[in-house]
């Protein structure tokens, strides 16, 4: 048995790939589309993970696109994602320029969550040892929920 993908239904796809991709990071691995079931489905995977070959493929991301829109309540009662990142406060900053919420900054240099267009909550965790405290991230406080 060996683990593939989280799914995530998103209400506006161009807005969630800009989310995760130009702002996190991850990278669209195949797309697929299905005129009869009016969907679409977007694999990504974190920059470690994008050469792994078919066979070794490691766990992506699957934005899933209903044509047809509807509500999607709760994105807190899923969990969350997590992703290791190699510069905490790197990713945070841009992340914060490109207009996303720092829900729980990186106070301790080591962990933050921010949340996606459709309300899910991505934890991020410093790869190795945890960044020396620093500002503006060391005073920042909480905002909403993550």
């Amino acid at each position: 048995m060996r683990y593939l993908h989280t799914m995530v239904r998103v209400t506006d796809l161009d807005a969630s790939l800009r989310f995760y991709c130009d702002l996190l990071g991850l990278a669209e691995m195949r797309r697929m589309e299905n005129e009869a079931g009016r969907y679409t489905l977007v694999f990504l995977a974190a920059p470690a993970d994008r050469s792994r070959s078919d066979a070794d493929r490691s766990p992506e991301i699957e934005l899933t696109f209903n044509w047809d829109p509807e509500p999607y309540g709760g994105g807190r009662n899923f969990g969350h994602l997590a992703y290791k990142v190699g510069d905490i406060y790197a990713i945070c900053q841009r992340l914060m320029d490109g207009g996303v919420t720092i829900n729980r900054p990186p106070r301790d240099g080591n962990m933050a969550f921010v949340r996606s267009p459709d309300g899910i909550s991505i934890e991020l965790l410093q790869e190795g040892s945890p960044r020396a405290p620093a500002e503006p991230w060391a005073s920042m406080p909480n905002t909403g929920s993550w």
